[in-house]
């Protein structure tokens, strides 16, 4: 597994691009998976997740992944679970304090986000770890936070236009729509 964590550590520019890459298809894939329920899907995708994540991040699903963030090193790997930086006892040649034969979490994470396209988010501070998520979905989690952010902007956009008008929307009301518009079926099958 080290050897593993240390290979996806210096591959950590291609896994930042996966990583992207599945975010967006499940982001796309949000309506159907609220027509199925989250809820219905955290087990089959928590263990697909768990496999994946395990094998090549030594993950210990905490349920709020910041691979993203730390370079592709996972902070849940050091031994004192520090999620924002090294502690004080990092060895000479960035070898932890604790297991001198590892190398430190963070000085790996350091490595991994000079490597990649958002590796400044390294410098962000990360809350602490909710034990209540422990061994549920992170992809889903934030797949769905970043769903509904979307979802919330587009509606933000769509009605301050429709604010910025008030008078647009009692002269012509699909000019600056408050709400989606239901479709006129007498029109629509007048068109065909």
């Amino acid at each position: 597994m080290y050897r593993l964590r240390l290979w996806a550590v210096k591959r950590s520019y291609q896994f930042e691009r996966l990583y992207t890459a599945l975010e967006a298809a499940l982001v796309k894939l949000h309506p159907l998976f609220e027509k199925i329920g989250y809820n219905r899907l955290e087990r089959p995708v928590a263990v697909v997740e768990r496999a994946a994540k395990t094998l090549l991040f030594d993950c210990k699903m905490c349920g709020q992944c910041v691979l993203s963030s730390t370079g592709m090193s996972c902070p849940m790997n050091c031994p004192k679970q520090l999620r924002n930086g090294p502690c004080g006892g990092v060895r000479p040649g960035g070898y932890c304090e604790v297991k001198p034969e590892m190398r430190c979490v963070w000085v790996l994470a350091w490595d991994g986000a000079s490597r990649m396209k958002e590796g400044h988010r390294i410098g962000n501070v990360l809350p602490p770890v909710d034990r209540q998520l422990e061994g549920s979905s992170a992809w889903l989690r934030a797949s769905r936070e970043k769903a509904l952010s979307l979802q919330v902007s587009e509606d933000a956009e769509r009605t301050s236009l429709a604010r910025a008008f008030p008078t647009a929307r009692r002269a012509e009301p699909a000019s600056a729509p408050l709400a989606q518009e239901p479709r006129n079926t007498a029109q629509s099958g007048a068109k065909k």
